[in-house]
């Protein structure tokens, strides 16, 4: 896009009771159950989801024994779906199980040996994004959807709003103005409710209670609010419409502001790349944001099945950059994970930690488990960035003085902006 010009963008999120995302914690659930017992287990693992019925296939190698049917009840439950109330309960509605072993053909292409590495469980491309646009290093559209539905899931669950119901889905679009975001242009907030509740009521609890303490003062008075806007809102969930594991991947990742390789997260094992060097690439990204290397940085990479080795490694910084992309690609060669066991323990995925990244986003978030968020390479890089200016602590060359200056400006700056944006966002 043209960032000269002002523009809108638009990203959505969708609730826990939402069918795709019931499936999604479905998946990732019965993965936490295999890794809990079985660190090594492979599970590639789905679920098909409609009135009065679940099922779960894949393919699960494990020393595990999982009552599968027993955890994907339970996690209806937990979502909301606990009564017939909304027309699906986890107590009583049929659960079917398909499960079998991975193939050998292809767990021999990615198991590791003494004289063999592991290997990627899949060719594939998977990208990572980050953005200085807001303290997440993630775009502002997707952040604030996906706050406005997890604010509303607060008040479902303590009951402070009692007539909600699990199913929800919200959009944001953000007017932006020379690449960073300015205000809030439009909110869509469709909430499933109770049969007795007014539109009315439903839309000034929406606003006053959900919308605004989320969004604070970037809304303003042309800010325009679509609560429920086919009036109706009853029949939700599974009842509503069916649902499948991995059909939310650009509400898990950027909102649509990052490209996507394609590969869902959702019920896989950290052995897929899908998902292991999709959190990679994330990781890589925004450690390359926070070092100052670049405002925004989009990061491609790409395996074949049974090899160690990535094949390919891409960098967009869209202009952005403070260094040549091809030294950003170096450092990161030299300091990142890439291959896939590398990747696994750098980021410590053997645990089960996966059901709490079904819903709200699997990036941007401050999680202790979700270690592809943290920021310890960002140092590293800054200090291999001086080395690159010429800059030494105990001395500074006339030369990079300009340079110096230059940087310290734009990181000035840059602190402003992203200060600014947090004071209004409260």
């Amino acid at each position: 896009m043209n960032e000269e010009k002002d523009y809108l963008f638009t990203s959505e999120s969708v609730a826990e009771g939402h069918p795709d995302k019931l499936c999604d914690q479905v998946s990732d659930a019965l993965l936490d159950a295999f890794l809990e017992q079985d660190e090594n287990s492979r599970v590639a693992v789905e679920c098909f989801v409609k009135t009065g019925f679940i099922l779960i296939g894949g393919e699960v190698t494990s020393k595990a024994h999982v009552d599968v049917e027993a955890v994907a009840r339970k996690t209806i439950q937990e979502i909301g779906y606990d009564n017939l109330k909304y027309g699906f309960d986890g107590k009583y509605c049929a659960v079917q199980v398909a499960l079998s072993k991975q193939s050998p053909d292809i767990a021999q292409g990615v198991d590791s040996s003494e004289n063999k590495e592991q290997g990627a469980g899949d060719q594939g491309l998977m990208f990572g994004y980050a953005t200085n646009e807001t303290p997440e290093f993630m775009p502002l559209p997707i952040i604030l959807a996906h706050k406005i539905l997890q604010k509303r899931t607060e008040l479902r669950r303590s009951k402070e709003i009692s007539y909600l119901g699990p199913d929800a889905k919200s959009q944001v679009t953000i007017e932006y103005s020379k690449g960073f975001p300015k205000k809030i242009h439009t909110v869509v907030l469709s909430t499933q409710h109770d049969e007795n509740v007014s539109l009315e009521k439903i839309k000034r609890d929406m606003i006053e209670k959900v919308i605004k303490p989320v969004c604070g003062n970037l809304l303003d008075e042309k800010t325009i609010f679509h609560v429920n806007p086919t009036g109706r809102f009853v029949i939700g969930g599974p009842v509503g419409d069916s649902g499948l594991t991995g059909r939310k991947i650009i509400v898990d990742t950027y909102g649509g502001y990052g490209r996507h390789g394609g590969g869902a997260f959702s019920g896989k094992d950290p052995s897929k790349v899908d998902r292991s060097a999709a959190y990679a690439a994330r990781y890589i990204a925004k450690n390359v944001v926070a070092s100052g290397l670049a405002d925004k940085c989009e990061v491609q990479i790409s395996y074949a099945i049974g090899l160690a080795e990535p094949i390919s490694i891409f960098f967009n910084c869209f202009g952005t950059n403070k260094i040549p992309e091809e030294k950003i690609e170096e450092l990161v060669r030299k300091y990142f994970p890439l291959k896939p066991a590398d990747i696994i323990r750098e980021l410590d995925l053997k645990k089960p930690i996966y059901k709490k990244t079904a819903t709200y986003g699997h990036f941007g978030r401050n999680e202790p488990e979700f270690k592809w968020e943290k920021l310890d390479k960002a140092g590293i890089l800054r200090r291999e960035t001086e080395k690159y200016f010429g800059i030494e602590k105990s001395k500074i060359p006339n030369d990079s003085k300009t340079i110096l200056e230059e940087n310290k400006k734009e990181i000035k700056d840059l602190l402003e902006r992203v200060t600014k944006l947090e004071r209004l966002i409260r």
